[in-house]
């Protein structure tokens, strides 16, 4: 599967000759000033919660792709009213099956509100299973001992985990996150967007390596092959 990284916590991913992308935030984040929002191609868009650092640049996006939005079912009805007209709406458990594969909305341990501080429902990731593999969006997360299921159950080609800590997990917890899973090929989103949430990149790949696992920290516009 290829991956793009387009800052802070979006990426998209091809698969099954669709791209699905996840979490836009370009045209607010600095660090993605190079991204072009008008050459950015989607079928799916998946917003993980409210928050405007993931949400961003969904309404915009979404009109001109016309692609279908999945998130909750506060968020799908929130963007219904900004124009969005194709949405799928999922809550906490539940899946739906799409031309791509199966999505599943998983926990997250957050908050979510959306940008005019209206109710942004339950926080959540995503467990994606295709035909090519499955991958886990882990959205903004506390590390949370659910995790464990979904490595129990679902044999993950990789995952993408938040590493930047104060509103998030950090590198130890994502490490753990990652143990939980039982995957070794981690994405890392969520870090130096702001002073926060700034890390040391060089010591967070170190740590992962010398717990048997491999972060990729990508730049915006950068791409990996999981």
């Amino acid at each position: 599967m290829k991956v793009t990284y387009y800052g802070h916590s979006c990426f998209a991913v091809e698969t099954g000759g669709r791209t699905l992308l996840f979490d836009p935030f370009i045209t607010p984040n600095e660090l993605a000033k190079g991204i072009d929002l008008n050459r950015l191609a989607a079928d799916y868009i998946l917003v993980s919660h409210g928050h405007f650092d993931h949400i961003a640049d969904t309404v915009a996006l979404a009109t001109r792709t016309g692609a279908t939005v999945i998130s909750n079912y506060e968020i799908t009805v929130w963007l219904g009213r900004q124009g969005v007209q194709r949405t799928h709406p999922l809550n906490h458990g539940g899946a739906a099956r799409f031309d791509f594969g199966r999505v599943k909305y998983t926990p997250a341990v957050h908050s979510s509100s959306l940008p005019d501080g209206s109710y942004g429902g339950n926080p959540g990731g995503f467990l994606v299973e295709t035909p090519q593999g499955a991958f886990y969006y882990a959205g903004d997360t506390a590390l949370t001992y659910d995790l464990k299921l979904i490595g129990e159950q679902t044999r993950l080609r990789f995952a993408v985990l938040p590493i930047g800590d104060n509103f998030t997990m950090g590198v130890d917890d994502a490490i753990k996150a990652a143990e939980f899973l039982r995957c070794d090929e981690i994405l890392g989103v969520h870090y130096n967007t702001f002073p926060p949430i700034r890390i040391d990149t060089a010591d967070a790949v170190r740590r992962f390596k010398a717990a048997h696992k491999n972060l990729h920290l990508l730049l915006p516009g950068e791409s990996h092959n999981f």
